[in-house]
């Protein structure tokens, strides 16, 4: 439950300016946190920071480890501090767009870094610091590891592919491998150690100026990942170790066919039995990661839409119940202060109600939703908010506010938003009196989308559901960074009782 009334700004880390063609964990980073700490903000909320995948648009939902770090954000200015780099190695730069992340180019120019901050690294001789994380992290790195290098060796294959010892995981093929590819396995190694540790360093500035970090946690894992070749067990796959059935959603007004998603869904009886270790052990590595962290999709704990894997679409698929409470009780026995966020978006059931109100979990409340025909009993409008939740104006998955006004508000909706502020607005202040309804709403905690609180429009969208194209690009250039409204948000902040 959150205890402290406070605020704060959603920005992925791939939003943030950067020379080098996405945001990463270096000095602007670094400058973002100390304007949160100057508006006086709580809270600086992010996406996954797992790995990504260009064939998969580059989405941090659809990641290959669930434990591994994307190494994406190691920031090259930060190796050349840490003596991993030399600042000529940076050279040259490439051109990159500063407002939007392209992300073949961004592997490319970072993968050439990461190779001479290796050899370079193993010339020196290791780190003791190195030791101690990859002792510390075997649980998970080793065969994270080993994954990534079997997929490069493999030609980027999908793991089912591989040859049957390997994909059967066979001890002695996997011995061999780990042999033959020692050089990729240790290169890996080294680039999630350096993740980790200027993660850890730009996580403690954030704990050192009061802000803490709202992670997100994925439900469910992509096929082609180490959890599934790992773990193929906990999910529901046949004899070829292939999908039985799929996640997604069923059809409702936003898509005829709903949403089909193609994740693995999970054997749940089977976790159950061994007391969900596999994900105790995630929510152990979020902790180590986050101070709170958001389970998306949280309704699927009570129950689920699994789909016929082979489905082109969601129509066929069936509602099957959750692990409940059990689950939830056997992470307390382990965790006993949670620290979970449950995005409880779309139909709330009674179930997914009792979940929360058990374990005290706040959820989530977004006012882009609340100006329809039936505003005055919305769950989403500011009125009817209790404290125990998140108020946004929009998430990642939403248009932004202006966008909203601009693109998607119906001028009925536009006379609604009007009647409850009180006022007509322009559509470039639209941003600022949907920012004041969340901040001087009752629920504890605000969360605001740094394209709101730029005022900017619908070409800053971070993503469009159900699409595999434009999305998790945008970035904050240094331009609209350094013209940031902070001290109104400052001001705002005070005045709301949330500073």
């Amino acid at each position: 439950m959150i205890q402290t009334r406070g605020s704060g700004i959603l920005l992925h880390i791939t939003s943030l300016p950067s020379a080098y063609g996405i945001g990463d964990f270096g000095p602007p980073a670094y400058r973002f946190v100390e304007a949160l700490a100057k508006a006086r903000q709580h809270y600086w909320q992010i996406l996954p920071i797992n790995p990504t995948q260009v064939e998969h648009a580059s989405s941090p939902y659809y990641s290959p480890s669930a434990f591994g770090m994307n190494t994406l954000l190691i920031s090259p200015d930060q190796l050349v501090r840490d003596g991993f780099l030399r600042r000529t190695d940076l050279e040259p730069v490439p051109e990159f767009p500063e407002g939007r992340v392209t992300y073949e180019a961004v592997t490319w120019y970072k993968g050439r870094l990461f190779s001479v901050a290796y050899r370079r690294f193993l010339h020196s001789g290791p780190e003791r610091r190195y030791e101690e994380f990859c002792d510390r992290s075997r649980w998970w790195l080793d065969d994270h590891a080993l994954f990534v290098a079997l997929k490069d060796h493999f030609h980027g294959q999908e793991w089912s592919r591989w040859p049957e010892e390997i994909r059967a995981r066979q001890p002695e093929a996997l011995d061999d491998m780990r042999r033959r590819l020692a050089d990729e396995i240790g290169r890996e190694k080294f680039l999630q150690y350096l993740a980790g540790r200027q993660w850890s360093a730009l996580h403690q500035h954030c704990t050192d100026r009061g802000i803490q970090v709202i992670g997100d946690i994925p439900i469910y894992v992509a096929y082609d990942s180490v959890d599934l070749w790992q773990n193929p067990g906990i999910f529901k796959l046949d004899d070829d170790l292939r999908p039985t059935v799929i996640a997604g959603v069923p059809p409702d007004v936003f898509s005829e066919t709903g949403q089909l998603w193609g994740n693995p869904v999970y054997n749940w009886p089977l976790l159950r039995e061994r007391r969900y270790d596999w994900w105790v052990s995630r929510i152990a590595r979020a902790g180590e990661l986050y101070d709170l962290f958001r389970i998306d999709h949280f309704r699927a704990f009570a129950d689920y839409y699994e789909i016929p894997a082979g489905d082109t679409t969601a129509e066929r698929g069936t509602w099957v119940d959750g692990p409940g409470a059990d689950f939830f009780e056997a992470l307390a026995r382990r965790f006993p202060c949670s620290a979970i966020v449950a995005e409880d978006l779309g139909a709330n059931t009674p179930a997914v109600q009792g979940l929360l109100d058990r374990f005290g979990f706040p959820g989530m409340k977004i006012l882009l939703f609340a100006f329809g025909e039936g505003l005055p009993k919305s769950a989403h409008i500011s009125h009817n908010y209790v404290p125990n939740l998140i108020c946004y104006t929009g998430t990642h998955d939403n248009n932004t506010a202006r966008g909203w006004f601009e693109e998607e508000a119906s001028e009925e909706d536009k006379q609604r938003f009007f009647a409850y502020i009180g006022r007509e607005v322009a559509a470039s202040e639209v941003h600022r009196d949907l920012v004041r309804l969340a901040m001087t709403s009752v629920a504890r905690a605000s969360i605001i989308p740094m394209q709101d609180v730029l005022g900017l429009g619908a070409e800053a969208r971070m993503n469009y559901p159900s699409t595999s194209e434009g999305n998790w690009e945008w970035r904050m250039t240094p331009a609209e960074f350094a013209d940031a409204p902070f001290d109104w948000l400052r001001g705002l902040t005070e005045l709301s009782g949330r500073a």
